[in-house]
């Protein structure tokens, strides 16, 4: 990555446009204010404010590195859930192969950071966008771009758009995860169709197959294991028909994986046969960089498979209660433009008085405003105006987006860093 664009993050000014951050802090670089190492609690942060725990962050890193290692899966996170160019370059410096992303502008913030391996989970049939990752694959001979085709209309339109390329485009044939899924091709046949119109076609290479299990209708262990030999099956019937012998290839991509489902995916993939090239297995689980409270918390594998660790949620959101008209209700100054809600209600988890914690005993979110959290309260509830609470998230890739500057807090509060995220 490019270190120097990432330094420059560092140089930004702190203002208005960072809420939750210290008033007092505007005219700092982020840098300096850094370099304070501020208290969460005390050192000015004005509520709501979203923190992601210094700890828990690394704990992901290191652990999702390791688990990739040890099931021998190539590991491109999709960096939709952040887009925050620092965690990409942590989660290549902890050994992924690079950052998926899922639409152009998204790559476009990867590349202004250096990123050298992009998977683009999606077809990409718009022209402009095309041309612009023409002109980045021209300029860059190291820059390695690969992207979903679903429909032979898609390949006709991608080739219009790339006629006189300096390099091909590098594709993978998605299949679907069934019938009621959300993109890709429909039957083995259509794929054949699809890779033999790419094969038909200067300007893209077929590389690979890939798909997303999370789309498996009423997915379960059973179902989501047959759609991915599904997919290894796929790529060895393309394999034994020659498509991939055309391609002047170095390797055959086989790529599958959220982070629901990705102990099926090092399970199926382990089984791989050994094809006419080596083949990168390419797991792209995002969320776990967070983690959660909720949807995640209950879907993760390492539910199903404790021996291999476990996953910590790494974000807090604090707000402070604004009012408490009875002794059933409060409410905080944290609503909808500030917490993800569309899987799960934030969760009340800790409060804190006077410098004290305790647990958020008796204190229940029933449901979000545009600018409040509803509290509902019993008779264990000890909840007073002022007090600040702390609540767990549910679903990263809607947490972080209404963040654009995070701080990352140790243990005791100690602000040691600040995420910038691009959405």
């Amino acid at each position: 990555m490019r270190i120097e664009a990432l330094a420059r993050l560092a140089e930004e000014r702190v203002d208005h446009r960072f809420k939750g951050l210290p008033p007092d802090a505007d005219g700092l670089t982020v840098g300096e204010l850094a370099a304070q190492r501020r208290n969460l609690f005390t050192g000015g942060f004005a509520t709501p404010v979203l923190a992601l725990s210094a700890e828990r962050l690394e704990h992901n890193l290191e652990l999702m590195e390791a688990y990739a290692a040890r099931h021998g899966l190539a590991f491109a996170p999709h960096g939709k859930t952040s887009m925050a160019p620092q965690l990409f370059q942590r989660q290549i410096e902890h050994g992924a192969w690079g950052i998926t992303l899922a639409v152009p502008h998204q790559v476009r913030v990867a590349r202004a950071f250096g990123v050298q391996r992009v998977f683009l989970a999606n077809e990409l049939v718009d022209a402009a966008a095309l041309g612009w990752v023409s002109a980045e694959l021209a300029a860059d001979p190291s820059f390695r771009f690969v992207c979903y085709v679903d429909s032979v209309r898609g390949v006709d339109l991608m080739d219009a758009a790339l006629r006189g390329a300096v390099r091909p485009v590098d594709v993978v044939v998605e299949l679907a995860a069934g019938e009621g899924a959300r993109t890709g091709v429909r039957t083995e046949a259509e794929c054949a169709a699809v890779a033999d119109a790419v094969a038909g076609v200067p300007t893209l290479r077929l590389v690979g197959v890939a798909g997303y299990e999370g789309e498996v209708p009423r997915a379960d262990p059973e179902r989501v294991t047959a759609w991915l030999r599904r997919l290894v099956a796929l790529a060895v019937d393309f394999d034994k028909a020659g498509r991939f012998a055309a391609a002047g290839l170095d390797e055959i991509v086989v790529s599958a994986g959220g982070s629901a489902w990705f102990d099926a995916v090092a399970d199926v993939f382990a089984g791989v046969p050994e094809l006419s090239l080596p083949v990168l297995k390419l797991l792209r689980s995002g969320a776990y960089v967070s983690h959660d409270d909720g949807h995640y918390r209950r879907l993760t594998p390492f539910n199903r498979v404790p021996g291999e660790g476990g996953l910590e949620p790494a974000f807090r959101l604090w707000a402070q209660v604004v009012s408490r008209p009875s002794a059933e209700q409060a409410f905080l100054n944290a609503g909808k433009r500030d917490a993800a809600y569309d899987l799960d209600l934030p969760f009340a988890q800790v409060v804190r008085r006077d410098g004290a914690e305790r647990p958020a005993t008796g204190v229940t979110v029933t449901a979000l405003s545009d600018q409040h959290a509803w509290i509902g309260t019993t008779s264990e509830a000890d909840l007073q105006v002022g007090d600040w609470v702390g609540m767990g998230l549910s679903h990263p890739c809607t947490s972080f987006d209404k963040w654009p500057l995070i701080p990352v807090a140790e243990a005791d509060g100690t602000v040691v860093e600040y995420i910038r995220t691009f959405f």
